[in-house]
């Protein structure tokens, strides 16, 4: 009911400002809505989006492969909302969810409610090329992760950012840019953050969570922010290079993935708290069509394995560590067409008691109207310590407005 009564709200907050504004551009991929006020004291953009899958799998059982299991799934389905407010140098962006895996998530933490909201922050540029973003977002991690599920070369992430990427969160960030001569940039991004992850609103249990990143572009800025948008649309007319690195520390972490995970409650109701720390290293290149992007993850915690009061009893929960390494790349034809393909290799820690995995992936794309509107198609092979493996066909569209 609360949902419908949301989007209801929302439908007659846009049709009350598209009539009392004058609409600048309303051309597909541009946003449904997309208006500045007649006093030019603020913007709004509303752009929806969905993604649908087709999955196909198949587990090898003894000799042979099984009977392939089925699904169909709206993977992804959005409202966003964007622009500025009062000051062009004050922006703004809330994006909702409303996909079962979008909301899926509720707990004693934050009051058993779905978790409808994935972005809702605002970003401050106080001076020159310095931002203040504050409230819930993605911490500036892996590059694959900071990509939007919309400009994704592939059906999905991989597996690397599947266990270790460090997510959304609620929390403050400062971020600076800078030249270091002719067209070589650098950035620099802070995060000081919860450390539980989005839509928690009981208390913030264990420590906070403290993330830093460099960026480094020796070759000069991508066309579009096209370092962090998979696949070179732009055909990049010359070499451009970004290499990231990021440290994340989770103080007294609570949940067996920092952000996510089973939060890890002792017997009595009380939590176990344990540091966690996690690094990354990536890049991403971009040339004529081609494009290649690469990271490496690792994980550490203090006392992986939870405790109950004594420091002896195991409460059976068990922070996920290890380290992984992800390589991708593709080409994008004249005719919009691309291929692609993707190598993952995962390595738990021994103590996790987690499986190793690894995973080759063929993509086939046809972009019709860039990632705003296109078919995707892809292949996985993933085998399980080596022995167990499965094959898996996914096909899907995207639509973005």
């Amino acid at each position: 009911m609360k949902i419908k009564i949301t989007l209801v709200a929302i439908f007659l907050f846009a049709i009350n400002i598209t009539s009392a504004q004058e609409i600048s551009d309303t051309s597909f991929g541009k946003g449904l809505i997309n208006f500045v006020a007649k006093d030019s004291s603020f913007s709004v953009k509303f752009a929806p989006r969905f993604q649908v899958r087709s999955i196909s799998s198949w587990n090898h059982d003894g000799d042979q492969y099984g009977s392939p299991e089925h699904n169909f799934i709206v993977r992804r389905a959005r409202l966003k909302f964007d622009g500025f407010a009062y000051s062009p140098k004050l922006k703004y962006k809330i994006e909702l969810g409303l996909s079962n895996r979008d909301i899926s998530g509720a707990n004693q933490f934050n009051r058993n409610t779905p978790r409808y909201i994935l972005d809702a922050v605002i970003m401050w540029n106080f001076a020159k090329n310095w931002e203040l973003w504050a409230g819930q977002t993605k911490l500036p991690g892996n590059v694959e992760r900071v990509v939007s599920s919309a400009n994704l070369q592939l059906i999905d992430r991989s597996l690397l950012n599947s266990r270790f990427n460090i997510d959304r969160d609620l929390g403050v960030q400062l971020r600076h840019k800078s030249n270091l001569g002719g067209d070589f940039l650098m950035r620099e991004k802070f995060a000081i953050s919860q450390g539980e992850g989005r839509n928690v609103t009981e208390g913030n249990e264990g420590g906070l969570q403290y993330t830093a990143r460099l960026e480094f572009l020796p070759l000069g800025a991508f066309k579009s922010k096209g370092d962090y948008s998979q696949s070179d649309l732009k055909r990049e007319e010359s070499p451009k290079l970004m290499l990231g690195f990021t440290y994340n520390y989770n103080q007294n972490a609570v949940r067996e993935r920092g952000f996510a995970g089973d939060y890890m409650i002792r017997t009595d109701g009380s939590l176990y708290e344990t540091d966690q720390t996690t690094i990354f290293a990536d890049a991403m290149f971009k040339y004529n069509g081609f494009s290649f992007m690469g990271e490496y993850a690792k994980r550490t915690a203090n006392d992986e394995i939870a405790t109950e009061l004594d420091g002896v009893t195991p409460t059976g929960d068990i922070v996920l560590t290890g380290n992984a390494i992800n390589l991708q790349a593709g080409y994008l034809f004249n005719t919009n067409y691309e291929i692609a393909a993707r190598f993952t290799t995962v390595d738990y820690e021994t103590i996790t008691n987690t499986l190793p995995r690894k995973q080759y992936t063929l993509g086939v794309n046809k972009f019709i109207v860039g990632h705003k509107l296109k078919v995707q198609s892809d292949l996985s092979y993933t085998t399980l310590n080596g022995n167990d493996n499965n094959i898996t066909f996914r096909l899907g569209f995207d639509i973005h407005f």
